[in-house]
């Protein structure tokens, strides 16, 4: 292992390399980013902040990595782990103190203390009354089926409402609060050192303004989060997804286009809604402006822009998509059966569903498919088609989300169908 972290930040930033090389580094993997910073690089990464009276934690990564994440900083250092700092509330940010909790208590120290925004605390409690749906959409998405909502939350000890300063042995921490991809974002800056922990609102990828099994997103409070990170003249941007960026110039670029891909995306939607259009109208016209759907860091790797056009819609327009016949519909099951009569049977769907795979047309393929199962959900026929049409879609997508939304459908139909399904994954836990 080589190579530095900066150094393989440098080479994604140019293209040199590529953002999944991050994963060379292992688990607990403890590495200086700056004087007296240390970065512990996962699916999401902690920093270390060395202090006088120990040491703070800036985001502390999921609890599957939580035990080696203690055992890295211990291999480095027996300071104590004074100070965290939550970025957000999911949980890939929120578990790595629990070690450290364990330890104090063990050895008679007082456990770190931990700071948030005050909408963290609200999280947890909607995820108290979500366990079961966040389950299931999460194995879905992941296609993990071992994974079980958790119903322990390390909460913070002290929360904020608009700005903190986190002071810790002369080390200045300027907390603020931030609307994005949450409602609960704690932006975190060191100005002696020009240092900017970014959280979630830099990705390296393209935003995660969208996604359709989460709740709402807030598009224009981000881009105004990024323009105000852009003005602070940072030197080293530490986001907890994706690569450091280097130098003043770097991230100021960073920033801006990011604010500007989601104020692009904001604006055309709003264009289409003033005008009277539908959802619909939207999905098929806005577009990323190609100069930012070129960089490098606005990939659709997680997110994409059709999910955020139909966050935009529901932000402002609520949930009615303009179609009466959606307002108050009929059962899927039964107008599959009507379609499916006026077709000459669920087969003739199917097979026009083939027909459409063939053809290359995966969206009319989807639909057809799954008209063909809801009007036949025993027919294991129908389901051998539509597991091949989410297959393909899902080999065809590049967004995770997509892609795990759709593989599930698959894994479905191939479940009913009574075929054999990868080993590891079992059988999905919910029916269609």
């Amino acid at each position: 292992m080589a190579q530095s972290i900066l150094e393989l930040a440098d080479d994604v930033w140019t293209g040199a390399a590529l953002l999944n090389d991050l994963r060379r580094y292992p688990p607990g993997h403890v590495e200086e980013v700056a004087p007296g910073v240390r970065m512990s690089p996962g699916f999401g990464h902690a920093f270390l902040v060395e202090t006088g009276d120990g040491l703070v934690m800036y985001d502390t990564g999921p609890r599957e990595t939580a035990q080696a994440l203690h055992d890295g900083v211990r291999a480095w250092t027996d300071a104590p782990v004074t100070h965290g700092v939550y970025t957000h509330g999911h949980l890939d940010h929120v578990y790595g103190m629990v070690p450290f909790d364990e330890e104090a208590e063990a050895t008679g120290r007082p456990r770190p203390i931990v700071v948030a925004h005050e909408n963290v605390n609200a999280r947890f409690d909607r995820y108290d009354l979500t366990k079961g749906y966040n389950t299931v959409i999460n194995q879905r998405q992941f296609r993990n089926l071992d994974l079980v909502w958790p119903e322990y939350y390390r909460r913070p000890d002290i929360t904020y409402s608009d700005q903190y300063q986190l002071t810790v042995s002369g080390t200045e921490f300027q907390l603020r609060h931030a609307l994005g991809e949450t409602d609960d974002h704690t932006l975190g800056y060191l100005p002696d050192r020009k240092i900017l922990f970014a959280g979630d609102l830099f990705l390296f990828v393209s935003p995660n303004a969208g996604n359709p099994q989460k709740v709402q997103r807030y598009p224009v409070e981000w881009a105004a989060a990024l323009r105000w990170m852009a003005g602070l003249g940072a030197e080293l941007m530490l986001p907890s997804h994706g690569v450091p960026v280097q130098g003043a110039d770097r991230i100021r670029e960073a920033l801006e286009t990011t604010a500007a891909y989601l104020e692009s995306l904001v604006e055309q939607t709003l264009a289409v809604m003033n005008a009277g259009g539908r959802l619909s109208d939207a999905l098929a016209t806005v577009r990323v402006p190609d100069e930012l759907a070129a960089k490098p860091y606005l990939q659709p790797v997680y997110d994409e822009p059709e999910f955020v056009v139909r966050n935009i819609w529901r932000l402002y327009g609520g949930w009615y998509d303009g179609d009466p016949a959606a307002l108050k519909p009929a059962q899927p099951d039964v107008l599959a059966r009507a379609l499916a009569q006026l077709a000459g049977g669920a087969a003739r769907l199917a097979d026009a569903a083939a027909d459409a795979l063939r053809a290359g047309d995966l969206r009319l393929a989807g639909h057809l498919a799954q008209l063909a199962v809801d009007a036949a959900p025993e027919d294991p026929a129908l389901h051998r088609i539509r597991a091949e049409v989410f297959a393909a879609r899902g080999k065809a997508e590049k967004s995770t989300m997509a892609r795990g939304i759709f593989r599930w459908a698959a894994l479905e139909s191939r479940t009913a169908a009574g075929e054999a399904v990868e080993e590891g994954l079992g059988r999905p836990a919910a029916s269609l």
